[in-house]
């Protein structure tokens, strides 16, 4: 499985192949087609497992974060290191390849769904937020999305000063919107 997904990290998807995967895992080509005969079946078993392991992994690193000031800062870097991380570069190869090949679009699609929920829902839980007040679903949503563009802007160019600044910026933002008692109702699709 970790073969699997570095392979997608560093060779993308057409250099992903059973061949290459089988070589790196150091097993037979036998064994890796009786188990995942597909590649596509390969790719999709080993993004489930590795993002189950690392949903475990983020779980006790939250147990370390700070309580109090600074804690949504924390949360954020926590966030940053999910979407540059190599799992992220795989599932956006799979993203990538899914969008012209409907085979593998259909078993992306509800992967991806399952990851972003349960993103964010550990978001609303790292953060504190009530998302039944007006504003704060959006909110919330609105850092999954900045996190996930600031991973994308990472894969050509190491951007971790600028980054850093957003993310700074983006806390204190943050901060004062979930602690806002009076939040406008969003406006469009949360």
């Amino acid at each position: 499985m970790d073969a699997t997904v570095d392979c997608l990290a560093e060779l993308g998807w057409s250099g992903t192949t059973t061949t290459v995967v089988a070589r790196r895992a150091g097993v037979s080509r036998g064994a890796q087609l009786h188990h995942y005969p597909t590649r596509a079946e390969l790719v999709l078993a080993a993004v489930q497992h590795i993002g189950a392991a690392r949903f475990a992994e983020v779980r006790e690193r939250a147990a370390l974060l700070p309580t109090g000031p600074g804690r949504t800062a924390a949360v954020l870097d926590m966030l940053a290191r999910l979407h540059t991380g190599p799992l992220f570069r795989a599932m956006l190869e799979l993203w990538v390849a899914a969008r012209t090949d409907p085979v593998l679009r259909e078993a992306v699609v509800p992967l991806e769904a399952e990851v972003g929920c349960e993103t964010h829902r550990l978001t609303v839980e790292l953060l504190g937020a009530d998302e039944s007040r007006p504003g704060v679903r959006v909110a919330v949503q609105q850092t999954l999305d900045m996190v996930r563009g600031l991973g994308i802007s990472a894969l050509l160019s190491d951007d971790g000063p600028r980054r850093r600044h957003v993310l700074d910026d983006w806390a204190r933002r943050l901060d004062a919107r979930l602690s806002d008692q009076h939040l406008e109702a969003p406006h469009g699709p949360a």
